[in-house]
């Protein structure tokens, strides 16, 4: 299975994941976030870029290749749904943090499958660096990306 990344390009190598906090880990806590295909990375990144940087930035997808055997937990959407019917907020970050740092903590697997907050039916995935199977996801491409003009509405 194929995971995508876009990033700037200065960062498309890096395999360590920035610490900021964001959806799923509070700040300190490395991951690198992936979408279950490119045109949902593309939305990711388009909801989290604000501004013309979208357009004038230097961008690159980093496609992963996860091995068919490697372990993937997953939270569901129903599972979610139960704790916070409206889980996709901003406002509602520390519930989804506290999932995703308890499934860093554990230790359990390298990959987290996590529903999108933008179109739940599809998934995003999320790579402990820190995990021994982590060396087993390997980048099978970076290549520039650009964003269409289009899109800025």
């Amino acid at each position: 299975m194929n995971t995508y990344r876009i990033g700037q390009t200065k960062y498309a190598a890096d395999q360590k994941g920035s610490g900021i906090d964001a959806r799923w880990n509070s700040r300190g806590r490395y991951v690198i976030y992936t979408g279950g295909s490119l045109a949902l990375s593309c939305l990711e990144k388009l909801a989290h870029t604000t501004g013309t940087s979208l357009y004038t930035g230097d961008f690159s997808v980093t496609i992963y290749n996860i091995p068919a055997k490697l372990a993937v937990e997953e939270i569901t959407l129903s599972k979610l749904t139960a704790l916070e019917p409206q889980w996709q907020k901003v406002l509602n970050y520390p519930i989804t943090q506290m999932l995703g740092d308890s499934w860093l903590q554990r230790m359990e697997t390298a990959i987290l499958k996590v529903p999108s907050a933008i179109i739940d039916l599809e998934y995003n995935y999320l790579f402990n660096p820190a995990h021994p199977d982590f060396a087993k996801i390997k980048v099978a491409t970076i290549k520039k990306f650009s964003f269409d003009e289009r899109l800025s509405g």
